[in-house]
């Protein structure tokens, strides 16, 4: 897989696999997390940073954030997503920089522009002082040359609630009232200073304590492994882990969809606009940005996610569930105490991948054939995908769906204006589709392919899957035995 970040995923893969074999071979002892912070970086010369010392201490919070625990001892915090503030600390604190560009004209129009003192002359070009900018941006746009630039620090600029900033020593905070746990910041960090907390030391001991675990891989499963490898072949490889099996999360979107029908019916008739509930990211910038609507627009409905391993408890109360998946806010949802029966943990791509070479398993071709969704839960994973399994199973129910208009928002900036719509009572659709990655969860933060390479292979595995309906899939399943409400009231 070819990334922006391909150092720092390789740096976080390897530290991840080697955490996992000493929890398989029950040897991860503080000794041996000390021998593998000094066999990655030895010394005496740093690898990548200023010196061995400060490559060390960001390996320890690696190391911590890979056995589930907050990245630093002296500042824990409850996010899933977490700053590794010995890697935090390159950045320009400075909103507005001046370049080498300034030729010190003489007309100095940026300063006449600046109306708070930030701007004054230095030995050899313009000078910003921090303090006292407020980040107009009057000097920028006065500069004749554009010399003057917006230096917007990669993580903040890539969040898409503005939950990001800095303190008094430039290190980058997380404000976790307002964080949704998109994961955007992590992989546009250049410097790998934002992780997750990671579960699989959790997972494993699960497995050796004779637990039966079971994974539930997202519908953006499929393609991110190749043209070849189909769902059937990722359930053997997890079961050759550890697995005692593996269910589509698919199976959950034809459930959600079975069940956001009824509430999209009856809104209809009520005249109230609704939005979907599958993606965690989209439904916490609803609870933190807009509560009213949260409360009054919301789909009551699970995720798929969630659906899921309620299925899975209901056959199996004192299994584990593990979803597997592109998505970062899916672990925040498993932390969410306002889901009732919310699944055990949730891993990315990346994470799996570091269990299975831990254990030196690979996805490889088999003859396993293996399907529970219908190709309208398998194409959640696509934006659309959810408003038009839910318009499936309303025509399956014999609705008419000809009037029903549909506003897809996918991405961070598009959510936020169908939002803002929505409480000032100016949207004109009835329902809207909400996911904050852009592409939908195929395009999601910890996706293991690139989108247009998954998307591609993608296709050509889902022509293989068979013709069924959604309603007539699920009456194979128990859906009277489990909730499929977040609170997890029955009907």
């Amino acid at each position: 897989m070819i990334t922006n970040d391909k150092g720092i995923v390789d740096l976080k893969h390897f530290i991840m696999r080697e955490v996992c074999r000493l929890e398989w071979e029950d040897a991860l002892t503080h000794e041996n997390r000390e021998k593998l912070v000094h066999d990655i970086s030895p010394g005496p010369k740093p690898e990548y940073r200023c010196c061995v010392y400060k490559e060390r201490e960001i390996v320890r919070e690696r190391i911590r954030l890979a056995t589930g625990l907050d990245s630093s001892v002296r500042h824990p915090k409850k996010n899933v997503v977490q700053v590794i503030r010995a890697a935090c600390d390159d950045c320009p604190i400075s909103a507005y920089t001046v370049t080498d560009s300034c030729r010190f004209c003489l007309g100095k129009a940026c300063l006449n522009a600046c109306r708070f003192g930030a701007i004054a002359p230095g030995s050899t070009k313009m000078h910003i002082d921090p303090d006292k900018c407020k980040e107009c941006g009057m000097c920028a746009k006065s500069c004749p040359f554009g010399a003057v630039v917006h230096m917007e620090r990669p993580c903040k600029k890539a969040c898409p609630a503005g939950a990001i900033s800095h303190d008094e020593y430039g290190l980058c905070v997380i404000d976790e009232e307002k964080c949704i746990h998109c994961g955007h910041c992590i992989h546009n960090c250049p410097f790998g200073a934002i992780g997750s907390k990671i579960f699989l030391v959790d997972i494993i001991k699960a497995i050796k304590a004779g637990r039966r675990v079971v994974a539930m891989c997202a519908p953006a499963t499929e393609g991110q492994f190749g043209k070849d490898i189909t769902m059937g072949d990722i359930r053997a490889a997890l079961k050759k882990v550890g697995f005692a099996d593996m269910v589509e999360v698919g199976l959950g979107g034809d459930m959600t969809a079975a069940y956001e029908a009824k509430e999209w019916i009856e809104a209809k008739k009520e005249g109230r606009k609704m939005t979907t509930s599958c993606c965690p990211a989209f439904i916490s910038m609803l609870r933190h940005f807009y509560p009213e609507q949260y409360e009054q627009n919301k789909s009551t409905t699970v995720s798929p996610m969630v659906a899921v391993s309620r299925y899975i408890k209901s056959m199996d109360p004192d299994c584990i569930t593990v979803f597997v998946g592109p998505c970062i806010a899916k672990k925040g949802e498993t932390l969410n105490e306002n889901i009732a029966d919310r699944p055990d943990y949730a891993v990315t791509y990346g994470e799996i991948v570091a269990l299975m070479d831990s254990r030196n398993v690979e996805v490889v071709h088999t003859d396993e054939a293996y399907q529970e969704s219908s190709i309208y839960g398998k194409n959640f994973a696509g934006s659309g995908g959810v408003a038009a399994a839910v318009l499936e199973v309303m025509e399956e129910m014999g609705e008419d769906t000809s009037g029903i208009t549909l506003l897809k928002c996918a991405g961070g900036d598009e959510c936020k204006k169908a939002l803002t719509l929505l409480k000032a009572g100016r949207l004109k659709e009835d329902f809207i589709e909400g996911m904050i990655c852009p592409g939908g969860c195929i395009g999601g933060p910890s996706k293991h392919t690139p989108e247009t390479d998954a998307v591609r292979a993608r296709n050509i595995l889902l022509k293989q899957a068979d013709g069924r309906k959604v309603l007539e899939n699920l009456k194979n399943y128990p859906m009277d035995r489990f909730s499929m409400f977040r609170d997890g009231h029955m009907e």
